[in-house]
């Protein structure tokens, strides 16, 4: 298994220089080549190709990622805190990521490969202005691949004192190497949708400077957005992982395991996705900024309602979250005490996501707009503007935090004197920020659109803020906590696991649907009113083909996902067996001398 895994350098050097050739090629090239290849495959166009080539290395990128960050963390708690299951998780998070890195690379050399055959021409114009990047991209691919095969296999050999913490450096030298590709390749992705002021169709590539080119108006919004979408994407594929393996366990012991690692992915996946909106608000409000006209058709052209299904997704991500919570709290001791307060959290979140879901005009037919009085319906239309909106998302995500903040306090008892006031404190936090929400939401049907959009920054701020606050005064609070029991790892219901594998499955749709969302607003344009697309597949498609094309970009992912978690198991399967055969050879040895000394179990052999 191993010598198949390290198979894999080989592997990404041909790949790397795959790529570095596509690149040169056509540079070097002494005249244009046609400005499209032919393509068709069992009826997939050039476009399908790279659509698809495109999705499948993006969510196996997001996932290499966004799984090394945690890892990191993870193992830092291990170090610091001296608890070595820590350790072994982050372990085990990073197996995960050999079989995915070599995906990684395999779907981005087959993105590269059609783009510079089946797109030639733009491929040159892109490659004339970034050439240098992808240089830079494609070492430091390799640097990031070595510097994580070091990271694994080295895990065992530096496990104590300096070798230690030199092996946890290795971890961030991982993420920043990771970090530095991800920001390089969306200079080139933003620079399609909002290049420098002043380019046309005439202006040659050579003249454009690169640094220009990179830094564009959406190319450090797309940096954080992607960033915190790469944690949750992580952390949701783990907390799958975990899930996988608690539902195929034969022992109470590897279910306890891996229900706190799914309970581990879970909490870093809901955590960013919290965050993940304010990303998503100031990612917009670039695109507004640097063009209406892409904003209207973002928001209020036939892609209006793409955010209606968006709406369903993310009410499903926290539904589903805060569902695990609720059945997790069955485990813990002391839980009991918040019971009563859940089914009015529900509420809560059933009405937002209806609230997010409400369009603004509705399909309706010739009588039915005559009945209402217009195409937007008298009470739905209040529902259908941003004002309302978001309020029920702001909303949404400070109830999904008060379940991770009783989870959190479910089986402590603090013994602080001021745990009484610190209590209040914090209710009337939630309380205060609740009515700022709710205020900025009501009083935007007063005022004008532009100051609309600018109160949802107030709203924005005050629940970040609560969250920071509230954080604050529960870590000093629950210093020194009495316990009322130990968390029952493992005792959670089968249906717990599979509302993990919902969480991936729905962000990983998600992820596809966004990504329709950012490529088609550029409509006909390869680079946004330089570069035009003149292909017979030069138009933003409507949203059921999309739709198909999304839906399989998914189900090819989880095969391949699929075949990485039983990779995986054989893998821990064979250090098990491995374990299990040192064990059986001391009994037997110590059968032979006639030692009365008791054999270890497996639990004791690392």
């Amino acid at each position: 298994m191993k010598r198949w895994l390290t198979r894999g350098v080989a592997t990404r050097g041909v790949l790397l220089a795959a790529l570095a050739l596509a690149v040169a090629l056509p540079l070097l090239a002494q005249a244009p080549g046609p400005d499209y290849g032919e393509f068709n495959f069992l009826g997939l166009d050039r476009r399908g190709a790279v659509w698809i080539a495109a999705q499948l290395h993006l969510l196996f990128a997001a996932f290499v990622l966004g799984v090394p960050m945690f890892a990191v963390v993870i193992e830092a708690i291990g170090m610091f805190g001296g608890d070595e299951k820590y350790d072994k998780l982050a372990k085990e998070f990073t197996r995960l990521l050999l079989v995915a890195y070599s995906a990684t690379a395999i779907w981005g050399a087959i993105l590269v490969f059609f783009l510079s055959t089946l797109y030639p021409r733009f491929w040159a114009y892109l490659t004339a202005i970034f050439a240098p990047s992808m240089w830079v991209y494609a070492g430091l691919f390799f640097l990031e691949s070595f510097t994580l095969y070091l990271y694994y296999y080295g895990w065992d050999a530096w496990k104590k004192g300096a070798a230690k913490k030199a092996h946890w450096c290795l971890g961030i030298m991982l993420n920043v190497w990771g970090t530095i590709v991800m920001f390089i390749a969306n200079g080139w992705l933003t620079y399609m949708m909002s290049p420098p002021e002043g380019l046309t169709a005439d202006t040659a590539p050579q003249t454009v400077q690169l640094w220009s080119a990179i830094n564009n108006a959406t190319w450090m919004p797309i940096n954080i957005h992607r960033l915190l979408a790469n944690v949750v994407f992580g952390g949701a594929i783990v907390g799958a992982y975990a899930a996988y393996r608690f539902l195929t366990s034969k022992t109470d012991e590897e279910r306890a395991h891996y229900d706190w690692m799914g309970y581990t992915g879970n909490l870093i996946a809901i955590g960013a996705l919290i965050v993940l909106p304010f990303a998503g608000y100031w990612l917009g409000r670039e695109i507004y900024e640097f063009s209406q006209q892409m904003g209207i058709t973002m928001m209020g052209g036939f892609m209006s309602w793409l955010w209606i299904i968006q709406a369903f997704l993310i009410g499903i991500l926290f539904l589903a979250g805060n569902y695990y919570l609720w059945i997790g709290m069955g485990r813990i001791p002391g839980a009991e005490r918040f019971q009563p307060y859940i089914k009015w959290m529900l509420l809560v979140l059933v009405l937002g996501v209806i609230v997010w879901a409400t369009p603004n005009t509705m399909i309706a037919d010739r009588d039915e707009i005559a009945a209402m009085g217009g195409i937007r319906h008298p009470f739905l239309q209040v529902l259908g503007v941003m004002s309302a909106k978001n309020t029920a998302v702001n909303l949404m995500i400070l109830t999904t935090f008060l379940s991770f903040l009783m989870y959190r306090r479910a089986n402590k008892d603090p013994v602080v004197p001021w745990a009484r006031a610190g209590t209040m404190l914090q209710g009337a936090a939630f309380a205060l920020c609740a009515v700022i929400v709710v205020f900025y939401g009501v009083y935007g049907y007063f005022v004008t659109a532009i100051v609309r959009i600018g109160f949802s920054v107030y709203q924005v701020l005050a629940v970040l803020a609560t969250i920071l606050f509230v954080i604050g005064i529960d870590m000093a609070m629950l210093r020194g906590a009495k316990s009322r029991g130990e968390i029952r790892w493992g005792r959670m219901p089968d249906r717990s696991q599979y509302a993990l594998l919902i969480l991936a499955v729905t962000f990983t749709w998600l992820m596809g649907l966004m990504g329709f969302a950012r490529s088609g607003i550029r409509q006909h344009w390869h680079v946004y009113e330089v570069i035009r697309d003149t292909s017979e597949q030069a138009f933003t498609p409507a949203l059921g083909p999309a739709a198909t094309i999304i839906s399989i970009c998914v189900l090819i992912f989880f095969a391949l996902v699929g075949l990485i978690f039983w990779l995986g198991g054989l893998a821990e399967r064979s250090v098990y067996q491995e374990a299990e055969a040192k064990v059986k050879a001391g009994q037997e040895g110590r059968a032979a001398l006639g030692d009365p000394m008791p054999a270890p179990s497996l639990g004791d052999v690392d």
